[in-house]
């Protein structure tokens, strides 16, 4: 194995390390005080609030092909980090990034469920991949300006719902520097399947923060293949509650109950409602009773239909819930 000299230096030393890391840290801090991207991420911030892109003028800004913003930010701020690089090779860029033979993403700026990202595709790893099968409709809110380099994309849009499945129809998008797309991605999904040399593209997206589900649906019929909820949180909320079933928490159904109540997304509440009654029919009954007399709940319907059954099934649970008097 070959040590360069540099590497082996910091076995005994690491404080240039750590010197070129502080220097990395601050540069990017200068950076993110400059007025252009203080601007930017104050938009965002009240974008990942709920505001409309048009009503945030510096945010709208970068994905205008007709002004120069975009080129801009994404210039300036990859310049920025090869110089200190180029003086600092150890340090590491204190930006989210990931990078694999075909993607390469640098996290900008972050408020909240909103980021902006800067995307490489590699036309040649591209085109070694397999055509998907599957497509993904998630309710992320994108839009996508492409720098430089083109390709072609396919679309599946999502036209109608069906029992276990729903109609698909797809088309084609030409991706060109200039190209700006904007897609609910509830609805609609984009994946691209042939890139001339590379394309980079500036990426807004913009995540619930609760409720919301991610569906995965077979392209060959528009069979339905997976289901999942959308938001970091209601997977971490539904896999505790899993967790505390496979455990036998019963002492925590009561804390279950609650959650069932709860505002939040159907699937992560009725995933916690079963749980529930998993542990403690009694407690579960009871949250159940209260979530269908509910008519103003998404789930009153299911639950009512649920407890009828559990009723006919085990007539006992009748004197659960409480005298409606």
């Amino acid at each position: 194995m070959l040590i360069r000299p540099e590497l082996a230096a910091l076995r005994s030393d690491p404080a240039p390390q750590r010197q070129a890391q502080a220097r990395l840290g601050e540069t990017l801090e200068r950076w993110r005080q400059t007025a252009a991207v203080a601007t930017v991420d104050a938009d965002l911030a009240r974008y990942g609030e709920g505001a409309e892109l048009e009503d945030l003028p510096a945010l709208s800004a970068l994905f205008d092909p007709r002004d120069g913003a975009a080129r801009q930010l994404a210039d300036g701020l990859v310049a920025l980090l090869l110089g200190e690089l180029e003086h600092n090779p150890f340090a590491l860029v204190l930006l989210r990034h990931f990078t694999d033979e075909l993607i390469s993403s640098l996290m900008l700026l972050r408020r909240g469920t909103a980021t902006i990202a800067l995307q490489a595709i590699d036309g040649t790893a591209l085109a070694r991949r397999p055509e998907p099968v599957s497509v993904t409709f998630s309710p992320t809110q994108t839009v996508e300006h492409v720098l430089s380099g083109a390709g072609e994309a396919q679309c599946a849009r999502l036209v109608r719902e069906r029992p276990g499945g729903a109609e698909l129809v797809r088309s084609v998008r030409v991706m060109q520097p200039g190209t700006v797309v904007h897609r609910d991605g509830a609805s609609e999904t984009q994946w691209l399947c042939r890139v001339e040399g590379s394309l980079v593209s500036l990426k807004l997206q913009r995540r619930p923060a609760s409720g919301g589900v991610l569906r995965e649906f077979m392209l060959a019929d528009g069979a339905l293949a997976h289901q999942a909820a959308a938001s970091a949180r209601d997977s971490k909320l539904e896999l505790t509650a899993s967790l505390l079933g496979r455990m036998g928490r019963s002492d925590a159904a009561p804390l279950l109950a609650a959650m069932a109540e709860e505002q939040g997304s159907a699937a992560m509440r009725w995933q916690v409602l079963r749980e529930c009654l998993a542990l403690d029919s009694a407690e579960g009954f009871r949250a159940l009773g209260q979530i269908a007399r509910n008519a103003q709940d998404p789930l009153s319907a299911p639950a009512g239909a649920l407890r009828a059954q559990l009723l006919e099934q085990y007539p006992v649970l009748a004197g659960v819930e409480p005298c409606p008097a």
